[in-house]
Protein backbone atom coordinates (compact mmCIF):
# COMPACT_ATOMS: atom_id res chain seq x y z
CA UNK A 1 0.00 0.00 0.00
CA UNK A 2 2.91 2.52 0.92
CA UNK A 3 4.81 1.55 -1.99
CA UNK A 4 1.34 2.41 -4.36
CA UNK A 5 0.70 5.71 -2.58
CA UNK A 6 4.63 6.28 -3.23
CA UNK A 7 4.39 5.52 -6.80
CA UNK A 8 1.22 8.23 -7.02
CA UNK A 9 2.62 11.03 -5.37
CA UNK A 10 6.00 10.60 -7.53
CA UNK A 11 3.62 10.65 -10.43
CA UNK A 12 1.29 13.62 -9.57
CA UNK A 13 4.18 15.89 -8.57
CA UNK A 14 6.52 14.72 -11.81
CA UNK A 15 3.14 16.51 -13.71
CA UNK A 16 1.52 19.04 -12.06
CA UNK A 17 4.46 20.32 -9.14
CA UNK A 18 6.18 22.38 -11.43
CA UNK A 19 5.99 25.82 -12.79
CA UNK A 20 7.97 24.95 -15.85
CA UNK A 21 6.18 21.47 -16.96
CA UNK A 22 7.27 17.74 -16.19
CA UNK A 23 10.24 17.25 -13.99
CA UNK A 24 11.13 13.83 -12.83
CA UNK A 25 10.62 13.28 -9.08
CA UNK A 26 12.10 10.64 -7.37
CA UNK A 27 11.61 10.54 -3.63
CA UNK A 28 13.26 10.93 -1.65
CA UNK A 29 16.24 11.25 -3.78
CA UNK A 30 16.08 14.15 -6.14
CA UNK A 31 14.11 16.09 -3.33
CA UNK A 32 17.08 15.63 -0.73
CA UNK A 33 19.69 16.31 -3.24
CA UNK A 34 18.42 19.23 -5.30
CA UNK A 35 18.14 21.66 -2.28
CA UNK A 36 19.23 24.67 -3.78
CA UNK A 37 21.05 26.32 -6.79
CA UNK A 38 24.54 27.62 -7.45
CA UNK A 39 25.03 30.79 -6.29
CA UNK A 40 28.35 32.03 -7.97
CA UNK A 41 30.21 35.19 -6.62
CA UNK A 42 31.63 37.58 -9.52
CA UNK A 43 35.24 35.74 -8.29
CA UNK A 44 33.52 32.60 -9.32
CA UNK A 45 34.54 30.81 -6.11
CA UNK A 46 33.96 27.18 -5.41
CA UNK A 47 30.69 26.39 -4.11
CA UNK A 48 29.89 22.87 -2.50
CA UNK A 49 29.74 19.92 -5.05
CA UNK A 50 26.44 19.16 -4.51
CA UNK A 51 24.83 23.30 -5.45
CA UNK A 52 23.13 22.51 -8.61
CA UNK A 53 23.09 24.78 -11.85
CA UNK A 54 20.98 28.06 -12.18
CA UNK A 55 17.86 25.92 -14.01
CA UNK A 56 17.45 23.12 -11.12
CA UNK A 57 13.64 22.99 -10.01
CA UNK A 58 14.38 22.73 -6.29
CA UNK A 59 11.14 21.94 -3.35
CA UNK A 60 11.36 25.64 -3.31
CA UNK A 61 10.04 26.10 -6.80
CA UNK A 62 7.50 23.71 -6.26
CA UNK A 63 6.20 25.75 -2.92
CA UNK A 64 6.24 29.25 -4.71
CA UNK A 65 4.30 27.58 -7.78
CA UNK A 66 1.45 25.24 -6.23
CA UNK A 67 1.22 28.20 -2.86
CA UNK A 68 2.26 31.45 -4.26
CA UNK A 69 4.54 31.93 -1.42
CA UNK A 70 8.15 31.68 -0.72
CA UNK A 71 9.56 29.80 2.65
CA UNK A 72 10.15 32.43 4.92
CA UNK A 73 13.75 33.39 4.84
CA UNK A 74 14.97 30.87 1.88
CA UNK A 75 15.40 32.72 -1.33
CA UNK A 76 15.54 30.89 -4.31
CA UNK A 77 18.79 31.23 -5.27
CA UNK A 78 20.05 29.96 -1.86
CA UNK A 79 23.52 28.11 -1.94
CA UNK A 80 24.96 26.26 0.99
CA UNK A 81 28.06 26.70 2.88
CA UNK A 82 31.15 25.07 1.77
CA UNK A 83 31.91 23.85 5.16
CA UNK A 84 30.24 19.79 5.65
CA UNK A 85 29.13 21.46 9.58
CA UNK A 86 28.12 24.23 8.70
CA UNK A 87 26.12 23.01 5.70
CA UNK A 88 24.43 20.44 7.57
CA UNK A 89 23.23 23.28 10.31
CA UNK A 90 21.61 25.32 7.90
CA UNK A 91 19.87 22.76 5.69
CA UNK A 92 18.29 21.45 9.52
CA UNK A 93 17.04 25.21 9.93
CA UNK A 94 16.08 25.30 6.44
CA UNK A 95 13.70 22.20 6.81
CA UNK A 96 12.56 23.49 9.85
CA UNK A 97 11.16 26.26 8.87
CA UNK A 98 9.71 24.02 5.79
CA UNK A 99 7.66 21.82 8.60
CA UNK A 100 6.79 25.08 10.58
CA UNK A 101 5.21 26.61 7.21
CA UNK A 102 3.77 23.55 6.35
CA UNK A 103 2.27 23.15 9.70
CA UNK A 104 1.04 26.88 10.24
CA UNK A 105 -1.29 25.84 6.62
CA UNK A 106 -2.80 23.09 8.21
CA UNK A 107 -0.32 20.05 7.63
CA UNK A 108 -0.10 16.47 9.89
CA UNK A 109 3.61 16.66 10.12
CA UNK A 110 4.10 16.21 13.53
CA UNK A 111 6.08 13.30 12.86
CA UNK A 112 8.39 14.37 10.85
CA UNK A 113 11.96 15.66 12.34
CA UNK A 114 13.90 17.87 10.02
CA UNK A 115 17.00 15.58 9.84
CA UNK A 116 14.74 12.90 8.46
CA UNK A 117 14.76 14.89 5.52
CA UNK A 118 18.61 15.02 5.56
CA UNK A 119 21.02 13.21 2.89
CA UNK A 120 22.48 9.76 4.84
CA UNK A 121 25.85 11.82 5.03
CA UNK A 122 24.13 14.91 6.96
CA UNK A 123 22.43 12.77 9.32
CA UNK A 124 25.66 11.10 10.23
CA UNK A 125 27.11 14.48 10.92
CA UNK A 126 23.71 15.61 12.71
CA UNK A 127 24.18 12.63 15.01
CA UNK A 128 27.78 13.12 15.73
CA UNK A 129 26.77 16.90 16.33
CA UNK A 130 24.25 16.36 18.46
CA UNK A 131 25.95 13.63 20.54
CA UNK A 132 28.71 15.85 21.74
CA UNK A 133 26.39 18.52 22.55
CA UNK A 134 24.89 15.97 24.74
CA UNK A 135 28.02 15.36 26.52
CA UNK A 136 28.85 18.65 26.89
CA UNK A 137 25.40 19.28 28.21
CA UNK A 138 26.08 16.54 30.82
CA UNK A 139 29.30 17.53 31.78
CA UNK A 140 27.88 20.99 32.87
CA UNK A 141 24.94 19.28 35.28
CA UNK A 142 22.05 20.82 32.35
CA UNK A 143 19.36 18.13 30.48
CA UNK A 144 19.56 17.12 27.62
CA UNK A 145 17.17 15.18 25.08
CA UNK A 146 17.81 12.10 23.81
CA UNK A 147 19.56 11.57 20.35
CA UNK A 148 17.57 9.18 18.21
CA UNK A 149 20.35 7.16 15.93
CA UNK A 150 18.98 5.30 13.42
CA UNK A 151 20.53 2.94 11.17
CA UNK A 152 21.29 3.02 7.67
CA UNK A 153 18.88 1.16 6.28
CA UNK A 154 15.78 2.53 8.58
CA UNK A 155 17.22 5.71 8.30
CA UNK A 156 16.51 5.03 4.63
CA UNK A 157 13.19 3.87 4.83
CA UNK A 158 12.10 6.65 7.48
CA UNK A 159 13.75 9.26 5.20
CA UNK A 160 11.18 7.97 2.15
CA UNK A 161 8.25 8.21 4.70
CA UNK A 162 9.18 11.61 5.85
CA UNK A 163 9.77 13.06 2.28
CA UNK A 164 6.31 11.24 1.00
CA UNK A 165 4.11 12.81 3.76
CA UNK A 166 5.50 15.99 3.50
CA UNK A 167 4.44 15.79 -0.29
CA UNK A 168 1.01 14.66 0.37
CA UNK A 169 0.53 17.31 3.03
CA UNK A 170 1.59 19.90 0.32
CA UNK A 171 -0.81 18.72 -1.54
CA UNK A 172 -3.15 18.61 1.25
CA UNK A 173 -2.94 22.31 2.05
CA UNK A 174 -2.15 23.90 -1.10
CA UNK A 175 -3.87 21.87 -4.12
CA UNK A 176 -6.89 19.92 -2.34
CA UNK A 177 -8.56 23.72 -0.97
CA UNK A 178 -9.02 24.13 -4.77
CA UNK A 179 -12.21 22.49 -4.89
CA UNK A 180 -14.80 24.40 -5.55
CA UNK A 181 -17.80 23.51 -2.85
CA UNK A 182 -20.32 25.67 -4.96
CA UNK A 183 -22.76 22.90 -5.24
CA UNK A 184 -21.96 21.08 -2.29
CA UNK A 185 -26.16 22.35 -1.27
CA UNK A 186 -27.67 20.98 -4.06
CA UNK A 187 -25.85 17.69 -3.65
CA UNK A 188 -26.36 17.51 0.07
CA UNK A 189 -30.61 17.84 -0.82
CA UNK A 190 -30.20 15.23 -3.77
CA UNK A 191 -28.84 12.21 -1.07
CA UNK A 192 -31.13 13.53 1.44
CA UNK A 193 -34.05 13.17 -1.50
CA UNK A 194 -32.42 9.96 -1.91
CA UNK A 195 -32.29 8.60 2.20
CA UNK A 196 -28.66 8.80 1.75
CA UNK A 197 -27.05 10.22 4.48
CA UNK A 198 -25.33 13.27 4.01
CA UNK A 199 -21.59 13.87 4.42
CA UNK A 200 -20.66 16.84 6.33
CA UNK A 201 -18.64 19.72 5.48
CA UNK A 202 -17.84 21.70 8.94
CA UNK A 203 -14.16 21.26 9.80
CA UNK A 204 -14.33 19.55 12.95
CA UNK A 205 -16.74 16.94 12.20
CA UNK A 206 -13.67 14.37 10.74
CA UNK A 207 -10.59 13.70 12.11
CA UNK A 208 -9.38 11.37 8.68
CA UNK A 209 -10.73 14.21 5.81
CA UNK A 210 -10.32 17.37 5.66
CA UNK A 211 -13.65 19.07 4.08
CA UNK A 212 -11.97 19.54 1.00
CA UNK A 213 -11.92 15.60 0.93
CA UNK A 214 -15.71 15.78 2.41
CA UNK A 215 -16.35 17.65 -0.61
CA UNK A 216 -15.11 15.40 -3.17
CA UNK A 217 -16.71 12.11 -1.44
CA UNK A 218 -20.05 14.15 -1.67
CA UNK A 219 -19.52 14.58 -5.43
CA UNK A 220 -18.61 10.93 -6.02
CA UNK A 221 -21.83 10.32 -4.21
CA UNK A 222 -23.77 12.27 -5.57
CA UNK A 223 -22.40 11.41 -9.17
CA UNK A 224 -22.87 7.89 -8.61
CA UNK A 225 -26.30 8.18 -7.53
CA UNK A 226 -27.79 9.60 -10.47
CA UNK A 227 -25.97 7.74 -13.03
CA UNK A 228 -25.44 4.22 -12.01
CA UNK A 229 -28.79 3.54 -13.93
CA UNK A 230 -28.20 5.01 -16.87
CA UNK A 231 -24.65 3.10 -16.86
CA UNK A 232 -25.39 0.11 -16.24
CA UNK A 233 -29.38 0.01 -17.57
CA UNK A 234 -28.11 -2.17 -20.75
CA UNK A 235 -25.23 -4.06 -18.50
CA UNK A 236 -23.91 -7.26 -19.80
CA UNK A 237 -22.60 -8.58 -16.68
CA UNK A 238 -25.14 -8.19 -13.85
CA UNK A 239 -28.21 -5.93 -13.05
CA UNK A 240 -27.92 -2.25 -12.30
CA UNK A 241 -25.80 -1.94 -9.16
CA UNK A 242 -27.60 -1.08 -5.84
CA UNK A 243 -27.01 2.62 -3.71
CA UNK A 244 -24.53 2.63 -2.05
CA UNK A 245 -23.17 4.66 0.40
CA UNK A 246 -19.60 6.13 -0.64
CA UNK A 247 -17.21 7.41 2.71
CA UNK A 248 -13.82 6.65 2.08
CA UNK A 249 -10.92 6.77 -0.86
CA UNK A 250 -10.17 2.93 -1.42
CA UNK A 251 -12.42 0.38 -0.12
CA UNK A 252 -15.18 1.92 -1.88
CA UNK A 253 -13.64 2.49 -5.31
CA UNK A 254 -11.79 -0.61 -5.47
CA UNK A 255 -14.13 -2.24 -7.44
CA UNK A 256 -14.23 0.74 -10.52
CA UNK A 257 -17.81 1.30 -10.46
CA UNK A 258 -17.96 4.64 -8.57
CA UNK A 259 -14.92 6.33 -11.17
CA UNK A 260 -16.89 4.55 -13.80
CA UNK A 261 -19.64 6.63 -12.93
CA UNK A 262 -17.99 9.94 -12.37
CA UNK A 263 -16.67 9.92 -16.09
CA UNK A 264 -19.76 8.77 -17.74
CA UNK A 265 -21.04 11.95 -15.90
CA UNK A 266 -18.78 13.92 -18.03
CA UNK A 267 -18.26 11.47 -21.28
CA UNK A 268 -21.72 9.63 -21.54
CA UNK A 269 -20.24 8.27 -25.19
CA UNK A 270 -18.31 5.97 -23.13
CA UNK A 271 -20.92 4.08 -21.86
CA UNK A 272 -21.93 1.85 -24.92
CA UNK A 273 -18.37 1.37 -25.79
CA UNK A 274 -16.86 0.11 -22.63
CA UNK A 275 -19.07 1.07 -19.10
CA UNK A 276 -21.58 -1.81 -20.09
CA UNK A 277 -19.29 -4.48 -19.94
CA UNK A 278 -18.00 -4.45 -16.37
CA UNK A 279 -19.17 -6.62 -13.59
CA UNK A 280 -21.76 -4.52 -11.81
CA UNK A 281 -21.38 -6.90 -8.16
CA UNK A 282 -18.16 -8.09 -8.65
CA UNK A 283 -16.64 -10.70 -5.82
CA UNK A 284 -13.82 -12.28 -7.07
CA UNK A 285 -10.76 -10.73 -7.59
CA UNK A 286 -10.69 -11.21 -11.74
CA UNK A 287 -13.67 -9.20 -11.60
CA UNK A 288 -12.51 -6.99 -9.55
CA UNK A 289 -9.31 -6.76 -12.02
CA UNK A 290 -11.46 -6.92 -15.17
CA UNK A 291 -13.90 -3.74 -14.59
CA UNK A 292 -10.19 -1.80 -13.55
CA UNK A 293 -9.13 -2.66 -16.88
CA UNK A 294 -11.79 -0.99 -18.65
CA UNK A 295 -11.90 1.99 -16.15
CA UNK A 296 -7.99 2.33 -17.54
CA UNK A 297 -9.27 1.65 -20.77
CA UNK A 298 -11.47 4.46 -20.93
CA UNK A 299 -9.27 6.87 -19.37
CA UNK A 300 -6.69 6.36 -22.14
CA UNK A 301 -9.94 6.53 -24.51
CA UNK A 302 -10.53 10.51 -23.68
CA UNK A 303 -6.43 11.00 -23.56
CA UNK A 304 -6.09 11.48 -19.53
CA UNK A 305 -2.06 12.54 -19.10
CA UNK A 306 -1.84 10.67 -16.38
CA UNK A 307 0.11 7.65 -15.98
CA UNK A 308 -2.41 4.99 -14.48
CA UNK A 309 -1.68 1.64 -14.51
CA UNK A 310 -3.65 -1.59 -13.22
Amino acid sequence: FFQKTLTAVKNWFTLFGWATGQNPVSIPYSLRRDVCKVQMTSSQEKVFEQNLGKDTNTLYDMLLHLSGQLLPGVKLNQSLPHDPTERMLQLHRQHSTLLDFLKSQGAYLSHVMPEFLFEPVDYKRWIKAQTELKVNLKSSDVSSNKVLILEDSIFEAMSKRAWTDVLLQIYKVFVLPRVSSGNVTDQLNLERAQNMPAIKSEPLCSNIYSPYERTILTWLNNNYEKNRKTVWKDCQKGEVPPMRWIVNFDQDLLDGLVLAAQLAAYCPYLISTHFVRMYTNPKTPEEFLHNCFILVNAMHAVSLAIDIKV
